[in-house]
């Protein structure tokens, strides 16, 4: 960050006429207009860069003790990133080399080095330049690492001239004196300066702007130019119970209790004046001397009130503004309407498309039988009740006496004459600054839609706008030379979070017939870039990307984002215009060179020259580009697809690679755990059954409901216990796989008889998979624990090897895919290559 900082300066010193120099960031917003700030910059010889002393950790804490002996702690300083300095001072901070270094190699996070080198660097050798303080206002009333974020609502008048006007700066010269020698009488810039025999010279410091005139402010506003804040001592201690984090000598309860004892101690003066007469004339003295030093040093007020007269910006609860028909009707007769509208049971209500004409009938309807009328309000306007309000007002002249969650009771007034059709008008008044500007870049652009169900300014109804506009044109579009029009990953965030903080600037609820929306954004886009475009509710047969491909293909060729490429109107016709006159100079060219031709025939007695030079002219470029043009375009586009295929085919070979290494690091893996496992042979001395008896079994295994799942570990010593158990209780046991295919469900049947000693019966197909019935067999005894199914996996490898095969497969298969694509690819460029030696 300080590299860019010096390298702006730098490049600002080489032009000799720039003498002041600010760094500001993109979010500053300027308090005053311009002519203001530069005669406030340039008619002093400070500089403005904060610099001060912070003992805290954000502070001291950052210093690093390996830049001693060149920079002491008592020299560290801290201050804002953005300054603001004089053409001295800036030579001064680029032609440092050895501080630099010092910092750079030992300023690292949490050091900050734009917060500090600049600030240390300033009060060590330069301090009687600089006027220590920055020229912007930041609210940092809030914990955190970031100063306070202000959003639209925030920025107010109010708030604007609170911090012109009300907020008091460090002046070196609290009554607007206009000079100011360096042996100033605030102890404040007194502290900052190191070499304190320098030269008395005047300083010229300005009248700030707020000082020069009267200010027009209301009588709660004035501000009382007796208390002034009297200046701090260098030497001001500190107290640690109010200034460090230690357990119970902080907060509420804590000051509570001092404030406790404080009145303890007003309530006790009265017996300490009883007391003075037996004290001797020393004591006395003391006690007098003790109070004078605790009043100097608490500086009049306690801790707790002098931290209060900081400026801390919170937010104020809104206040409540009176409706319409409180103003107008009397309370006894609003407090009628409120009770008799608390009883209704009937309203109208309000649909997606808001308040129609057909509402407003039926609202009259109403209004011929009884003085009131309840509407309910469905979405989007029922999301903003106060919008409604207007809305209804304004449409039907009534006043609005009650409103509860999404019901408002609207009455018809106490002059209303059914035969009347009043109808109110909204007049578009603004506010905040927010309101104003938006309404200032939408003025112009169409008919406002005055069913808006959102917060302020109103947007432009589109549907309201033409369908076709005599003479309109789509915009031209001309990239910029090495630039490209396709906005990037970047770019793109970037736009929309800018778009998140505008306000909608049309309403749209049609898909076609787009023309005049598409010249009111082209007209919008002279003054922001972007374009934001807000679908009605309720509107039918609406389609965002019908909408979207309409003005993009036919009128505008973005979509919503004027694009790197776009010209107006004006820079479009001068482009044109310098076109059109740049052919003009080539035809006069050829023009004068074919007449000097003809002229220097005559001057050969009429004899043509055997050959004339075409070198240079228009002629010989055109040749060449008939002859060369197409045939060198053919063969970049041909050498550009040659280098995309031989680079995808590298890539395919590189992940083929990485697939052949780990196949052949998980064919390791599911060797390891085979060879753990030794299946079993199956017993050629089986029992032998008749088919009833086979069918009898099998019909006893079917209708069991106790049943042995078998998952994605196979067999293992899990499922032998569990098999074992059935066969402690019943002669057959059904085993349930959930696996598709027919011979992997044999093998497990055939593997489950192997290891079992058992009789398989029948291999079933249910729904909740294949069902394997198993019998026991006649002599049947159950093996011990120990000696049971010790040649195959536990539970825990008998998962590893299930995962191992399933990724054995799949590498596998993605390999195979590999292959294919390789195969491919040089099969494209073999015959890329036979066309390309075809056309040569």
């Amino acid at each position: 960050m300080v590299d860019a900082e010096k390298r702006l300066l730098a490049n600002a010193l080489l032009d000799e006429s720039n003498q002041r120099f600010v760094l500001l960031s993109d979010s500053c917003i300027p308090l005053y207009n311009f002519t203001t700030i530069y005669d406030y910059l340039t008619g002093t010889n400070l500089s403005f860069i904060g610099s001060f002393d912070d003992p805290r950790k954000s502070g001291r804490g950052r210093y690093n003790h390996k830049m001693y002996p060149q920079i002491n702690i008592t020299h560290w300083r801290k201050g804002s990133q953005w300054f603001e300095t004089t053409r001295e001072l800036a030579l001064h901070i680029i032609a440092d080399t050895v501080y630099y270094n010092v910092f750079d190699e030992h300023c690292k996070p949490p050091c900050y080095m734009d917060e500090h080198y600049i600030p240390t660097l300033v009060h060590m050798l330069h301090g009687e330049m600089s006027a220590n303080r920055t020229l912007t206002w930041v609210d940092w009333s809030k914990a955190g690492p970031h100063p306070g974020r202000f959003i639209w609502p925030d920025i107010t008048d109010e708030f604007l001239n609170r911090i012109r006007f009300r907020e008091e700066c460090v002046y070196y010269g609290r009554g607007g004196e206009n000079v100011t020698t360096s042996k100033s009488k605030s102890t404040q810039f007194d502290q900052f300066r190191e070499n304190r025999g320098l030269s008395d010279a005047t300083i010229k410091v300005p009248t700030a702007p707020w000082m020069k005139g009267p200010l027009l402010l209301r009588p709660n506003e004035i501000v009382d130019t007796e208390k002034r804040n009297k200046p701090r001592k260098v030497e001001e201690k500190t107290f640690k119970a109010l200034n460090r984090r230690e357990s119970g000598v902080r907060g509420k309860k804590a000051m509570k209790k001092i404030v406790r004892n404080v009145e303890k101690l007003d309530e006790g003066s009265d017996s300490e004046e009883t007391q003075m007469d037996d004290l001797s004339e020393f004591e006395y003295l003391g006690r007098i001397a003790e109070k004078i030093e605790s009043k100097d040093r608490f500086g009049g007020k306690m801790p707790w009130d002098r931290e209060e007269e900081r400026f801390i910006l919170r937010r104020m609860k809104k206040e409540r503004v009176p409706t319409t028909a409180e103003l107008i009707l009397d309370e006894g007769l609003l407090n009628r309407l409120r009770r008799e509208a608390s009883k209704m049971r009937k309203w109208v209500n309000v649909r997606k498309a808001g308040v129609t004409e057909t509402v407003v009938n039926e609202i009259r309807l109403i209004w011929k039988l009884k003085e009131l009328a309840m509407v309910r309000f469905d979405v989007p306007l029922c999301r903003n009740m106060e919008r409604a309000q207007e809305i209804i007002e304004m449409k039907t002249g009534g006043l609005v006496v009650l409103s509860k969650k999404e019901f408002l009771v609207v009455y018809r007034g106490p002059s209303y004459s059914s035969e009347e059709t009043r109808s109110g008008q909204d007049e578009i008044s603004s506010s905040s600054l927010y309101e104003r500007e938006a309404d200032r870049l939408l003025d112009g652009l169409g008919p406002r839609y005055m069913d808006w169900w959102m917060r302020r300014p109103f947007p432009v109804d589109a549907d309201l706008l033409p369908e076709v506009v005599n003479g309109y044109r789509t915009p031209s579009r001309r990239c910029p030379p090495n630039t490209r029009a396709k906005l990037s990953d970047e770019e793109l965030t970037y736009l929309r979070n800018i778009a998140q903080a505008l306000p909608f600037h049309f309403v749209l609820g049609r898909n076609h017939g787009l023309q005049g929306l598409a010249s009111a954004i082209v007209k919008l886009w002279e003054k922001c870039i972007i374009a934001k475009i807000a679908i009605k509710w309720g509107a039918l047969n609406t389609n965002n990307e019908e909408m979207a491909d309409e003005l993009k293909a036919k009128f505008l060729f973005s979509y919503g984002q004027l694009g790197k490429d776009f010209l107006s109107d004006e820079v479009a016709d001068l482009v044109d215009d310098r076109e059109r006159l740049l052919r003009g100079y080539q035809h006069f060219e050829e023009t004068k060179r074919e007449s000097d031709i003809e002229i220097l025939e005559v001057v050969t007695n009429g004899k043509q020259l055997k050959e004339t030079s075409k070198s240079g002219t228009l002629l010989e470029f055109q040749e060449l580009q008939r002859k060369f043009g197409e045939k060198e375009t053919r063969n970049l586009e041909t050498e550009a697809e040659k280098a995309r295929l031989e680079k995808e085919l590298k890539s395919q070979e590189h992940k083929l690679s990485i697939l052949k290494s780990k196949i052949e690091k998980s064919t390791m893996e599911l060797f390891k755990l085979n060879t753990l496992w030794k299946p079993s042979e199956r017993d050629d001395d089986i029992e032998i059954f008749t088919n009833e008896e086979r069918e009898c079994l099998r019909r006893i295994g079917l209708k069991m409901s106790s049943s042995l799942v078998l998952g994605r570990r196979g067999v293992f010593v899990g499922i032998m216990e569990g098999l074992h158990q059935h066969w402690k209780h019943r002669e057959v046991a059904k085993v349930i796989t959930m696996q598709k295919i027919f011979s992997r469900v044999v093998y497990t049947a055939k593997s489950l008889e192997a290891e079992s000693n058992g009789v398989l019966i029948s291999i079933e197909k249910l729904k909740e998979g294949h069902a394997i019935l198993i019998y026991r067999g006649k002599n049947y005894k159950r093996p011990s624990s120990k000696l049971m199914a010790q040649n195959l996996l536990t539970k825990r490898k008998a998962l590893q090897r299930s995962v191992a095969m399933q990724r054995l497969g799949s590498l596998k298969f993605f390999a195979y895919q590999r292959e294919r694509a390789i195969e491919d690819l040089k099969v494209s460029l073999v015959n890329l290559q036979d066309s390309a030696s075809e056309l040569s």
